[in-house]
């Protein structure tokens, strides 16, 4: 039996009570994307359009580097490895920041394994591609085991933020390589006292950094009706741990993205 005054609607696999006001079901009209505004070309922006609705977008988190005094108390030498394992682009960043703040002229020698072709191609930025040792797997942390065994001597650095996966631990941990983690930039909550939260139908978030960010910046937040949108089972999981509601997850088989999923959930709503 299902409570009075619901509709009773369906997707993305999951079972959504929408209230609603004499039989009318709310509409979707405004959306706030915790990521930086995209492209031209952006999948959002093609929503946007279709469904005649304003899609707003605003960080709710940054990265701050560490100093090279902090890295110093993690008693990391970067002369001591002779290979690097990199997850992010912006472990790439602060890897040769922090190289050149400790004045470490990094050798062409230095093997650089990474967890993504866009990632090794990211190190163009900061070293000739074409003379350098470079490796890459198709995307997750254990698509690099088969280099790991290939080049099993190294003694690795990996760069990372304040919060490293228990996945990616586990992984290097198994691997049996020499592995030490350095933690070079922390991921931290933006300000975002100038948004009116409330304004919003949806909500969509990527990481339980944001979630956290969602909470420290307005304590009294009450979900209401307000639909939140969220990517991966950390993000629900940060999100649920707060006493707020998932109206809509991604990936699942039927939408692996979330424009996806946001646009099936818009078009049954907005019927």
């Amino acid at each position: 039996m299902h409570p009075p005054n619901y509709t009773f609607c369906c997707t993305l696999e999951i079972a959504i009570y929408i209230k609603t006001n004499k039989g009318k079901v709310m509409k979707i009209k405004s959306i706030l994307v915790s990521q930086p505004k995209p492209s031209e070309s952006s999948p959002y922006l093609e929503i946007a359009k279709k469904e005649k609705i304003n899609i707003e977008f605003r960080p709710f988190i940054h990265v701050e580097g560490v100093d090279a005094k902090e890295l110093r108390t993690q008693k990391i030498d970067l002369s001591q490895y002779s290979g690097v394992i990199l997850t992010s682009k912006n472990a790439v960043d602060h890897y040769f920041r922090l190289a050149e703040e400790m004045r470490f002229a990094v050798p062409d020698t230095m093997r650089y394994i990474c967890q993504s072709e866009a990632i090794a191609n990211y190190l163009q930025k900061h070293v000739v591609y074409r003379k350098r040792k470079i490796s890459f797997g198709d995307r997750t942390i254990a698509d690099l085991i088969p280099l790991f065994k290939k080049y099993p001597d190294d003694k690795y650095l990996i760069p990372s933020a304040d919060v490293l996966s228990q996945t990616t631990i586990d992984v290097l941990d198994k691997s049996g390589i020499d592995w030490t983690r350095a933690i070079m930039y922390r991921t931290v909550s933006s300000d975002l006292s100038d948004i009116k939260i409330n304004e919003f139908d949806m909500l969509v978030f990527f990481s339980p950094q944001e979630i956290k960010s969602l909470h420290q910046n307005f304590k009294k937040f009450k979900q209401g009706e307000m639909k939140i949108c969220v990517f991966g089972a950390n993000t629900q999981k940060a999100l649920e741990e707060v006493g707020l509601r998932a109206d809509v997850m991604a990936p699942t088989k039927e939408t692996p993205s979330m424009t996806m999923a946001i646009e099936k959930y818009i078009r049954e709503l907005n019927k």
